[in-house]
């Protein structure tokens, strides 16, 4: 195992990729693809239905050897080994990272601290698997004796982004008379806005919170249940309209909600990571228990995938390979996710949350300054809105931005043309960026003014394409497994803990202070800085005008 307080730039095979890049950085994709014939059949994996072609990358053998040298250098095969087996891999707080137990088959055996986590796992999924039957069949009904019609899942963060991306990614098997909606924001517009047109007899709200203390999803949870209050006339409705995910069971039965009425997790699962646990139990209400098995059956695949497979043919690691080239050793600080699915289109924001909690750390998981970049910054949406966006800057910008294309040979409407047309330029997108277009008058290294530089396009620019036959429960578990694996890897190469994020506290701890100030309605001498101070007297004074 690696020394932490060694620093990676200081290894050889870091040093070998810093000269492979400086030796190969002018070289173009058409060279490549001209130098290797083979490259195609060569670049390529595919597992548990995900069909990934990474041709378009600015590597050939030679660089991809020289990852994988670096991927034993920092341990990667034991780490993926830790992982998979329960041991504790979230060093600063002390836990296993886990998210691969909620999804595994009944036979499996995983252990933390000597105990089979399995048969948990599966007796909260048999109890959310029941409740959603009763839910959706009308046989759980609200204060008045009506069915219920409206779900509404109050939760921030892991707890609303997972399942929010997952319910829009797989409504096509949604079941038409129940509609799932989310509330995240504190913004009290947020709130507003998913009550309007709702019966408080018809909705329920899942309070999504794994220590029941998150202030925003409090906050909404207590604003939904005075709207249920108010229109029951009575506090025992609660009951009826309300269950939880949760960690916290005093806090939850002081709400109102039925011990029986709370589904739990544990503290090995990650927010980010917990979209395959209870968190997913608006899903599971939304697509019903046989497709979120599905769901939960593609993740299990990548996972096996990943835990057996060889480096070099595993499509986790060479995605998080890949990614760290380009960001450690190009320099380039941001990654571009593409889903040709507006389904999908929540896809980006998901794995933003995903990527950057995870790996948006300055130290390793000694605490040691890292002496390298980490964690780019990741955005993204569907294509083909995108085109008309921001692709101007992936095609011409100063600074190339590696892609990853999402792309499916069917969809479940009926419009075939349409997807024909969608396919078409998710291919031409990676093409484009990949061999670009001369003109007369301009080249790589620059050119006469004129109209035709406006028409060059440079080209060289790497993507990743990933295929599937059709957008479907098992292939979205698959994709969630993938990138959560995908980061992992990347957090093991640059030695950072993907599992942690402290980063988010200061912000919340300062918050609090604020709102002591604003409730008492004048600021505290000292203790802010002069312009937190002004900014906060000016809130003051606009709030409660004279």
């Amino acid at each position: 195992m690696e020394n932490s307080a060694e620093r990676r730039t200081e290894w050889l095979e870091w040093k070998k990729l810093i000269a492979y890049q400086e030796e190969t950085a002018m070289r173009s994709l058409a060279e490549w693809f001209e130098r290797e014939p083979e490259r195609v059949d060569r670049m390529q994996v595919q597992s548990a239905g995900l069909f990934l072609d990474y041709s378009k990358n600015r590597i050939d053998r030679d660089g991809i050897s020289r990852l994988l040298a670096l991927a034993d250098r920092a341990g990667l095969p034991d780490q993926i080994a830790n992982l998979m087996s329960g041991e504790v891999v979230n060093a600063s707080e002390g836990r296993p990272a886990l998210h691969r137990a909620l999804r595994a088959s009944s036979d499996d055996r995983i252990e933390v601290g000597g105990v089979d986590v399995v048969p948990a796992v599966q007796g909260v999924l048999a109890r959310m698997a029941l409740f959603c039957d009763e839910v959706r069949s009308g046989r759980w009904t609200g204060y008045s004796g009506r069915r219920i019609r409206h779900v509404i899942n109050l939760g921030i963060g892991g707890s609303d982004l997972g399942p929010r991306m997952a319910c829009q990614a797989l409504r096509p098997y949604a079941d038409s008379e129940l509609e799932v909606d989310f509330v995240s924001n504190v913004d009290g517009r947020d709130i507003e806005r998913a009550l309007v047109g709702k019966l408080p007899s018809e909705t329920l709200f899942i309070i999504c919170s794994k220590t029941f203390t998150t202030q925003e999803t409090l906050m909404n949870a207590q604003a939904a249940r005075a709207w249920v209050q108010e229109a029951a006339q009575a506090d025992s409705a609660v009951a009826q309209h309300f269950v939880a995910v949760s960690t916290n069971a005093p806090a939850v039965e002081a709400f109102g909600i039925r011990p029986e009425n709370m589904f739990e997790f544990w503290d090995w699962v990650g927010g980010r990571y917990s979209l395959t646990s209870a968190v997913g139990l608006s899903l599971m209400l939304a697509i019903g228990p046989d497709s979120f098995q599905r769901f939960l059956t593609g993740a299990r695949a990548m996972d096996q995938h990943f835990s057996s497979s060889p480096l070099a043919e595993n499509m986790p690691v060479v995605l998080g390979l890949l990614g760290v080239f380009y960001r450690s050793f190009y320099q380039w600080p941001a990654h571009c996710i593409v889903p040709y699915s507006q389904d999908l289109g929540l896809f980006p924001a998901y794995l933003q949350q995903l990527d950057m909690e995870s790996n948006g750390k300055g130290v390793d998981r000694d605490g040691y300054p890292l002496d390298h970049d980490s964690g780019p910054i990741l955005f993204g949406d569907a294509g083909t809105n995108v085109q008309h966006a921001f692709f101007q800057m992936l095609h011409q910008g100063t600074q190339p931005v590696p892609c990853d294309f999402l792309s499916f040979a069917r969809t479940l409407g009926g419009l075939s043309e349409h997807q024909d047309v969608l396919t078409s330029h998710c291919l031409a997108q990676a093409e484009a960026l990949a061999f670009g277009q001369g003109s007369e008058t301009a080249g790589p290294q620059g050119g006469t003014f004129g109209s035709a530089n406006h028409r060059f396009f440079p080209g060289s620019r790497p993507s990743n394409v990933l295929l599937a036959r059709q957008l479907s429960p098992e292939v979205l578990g698959a994709l969630v497994a993938l990138y959560e694996h995908k980061v992992f890897v990347q957090g093991v190469i640059w030695g950072v803990n993907s599992f942690d994020q402290w980063g988010v506290e200061l912000g919340k701890a300062l918050a609090g202070e604020i709102l002591k100030e604003v409730r008492n309605g004048q600021l505290e001498p000292g203790r802010h800085d002069a312009s937190t101070s002004n900014l906060l007297s000016r809130y003051l004074r606009d709030r409660n005008p004279s």
